[in-house]
């Protein structure tokens, strides 16, 4: 089935849409199924991933969340899981979020953050490592999976030092860095 407006996936049952997923991740990773396994020490056989990937054998829901630890990436962005828009967000002219992922890095604590950053990194292709500027719906998503107000959230990345003004241009280091 071709779809010339870039959403094949939409067309897909839903076993071949995480299998593309699955791929979209392990190449961004510059792996390759042979890679997978040696690195997951044959936890994950070449033959397997391939037909996960494929949508020729189904993942259960534990081994599809062990596989996204493997890789290191949510659960949610495997299983496809829809971004939900609230209008009030153009209403209010509610604007980005930018987090520093080198500071997030430092904080053990951070670790469902940065791998939501890291997920959207991943769709984005934005490999600059540093900087991330996130959409309000992504805030909403953090608080929602961690359980906590965004005013909570926005006081936890200030005190990490992990949340940058969104207004402010990056130092002439920074962009060199980038």
């Amino acid at each position: 089935m071709s779809d010339t407006s870039g959403t094949v996936e939409s067309a897909l049952p839903f076993s071949r849409e995480v299998g593309v997923r699955l791929r979209a991740v392990r190449r961004q990773r510059r792996l390759s199924l042979d890679d997978v396994e040696r690195s997951s020490g044959g936890k994950w056989s070449a033959s397997a991933i391939g037909a996960y990937e494929r949508g020729f054998r189904n993942l259960s829901l534990p081994r599809l969340q062990e596989l996204a630890g493997f890789y290191d990436v949510p659960m949610s962005m495997l299983l496809g899981e829809l971004d939900i828009r609230d209008s009030s967000d153009e209403r209010s002219g509610a604007g980005k979020v930018v987090l520093d992922l080198v500071a997030l890095e430092q904080v053990d604590e951070a670790g469902p953050i940065l791998r939501y950053a890291r997920s959207i990194v991943l769709d984005r292709g934005d490999w600059n490592g540093r900087v991330l500027s996130v959409r309000r719906d992504d805030v909403r998503a953090l608080c929602s999976m961690l359980h906590m107000a965004e005013s909570d959230l926005t006081a936890k990345l200030t005190a990490w030092g992990a949340l940058m003004p969104a207004s402010a241009p990056l130092s002439t280091d920074e962009v060199l860095a980038i």
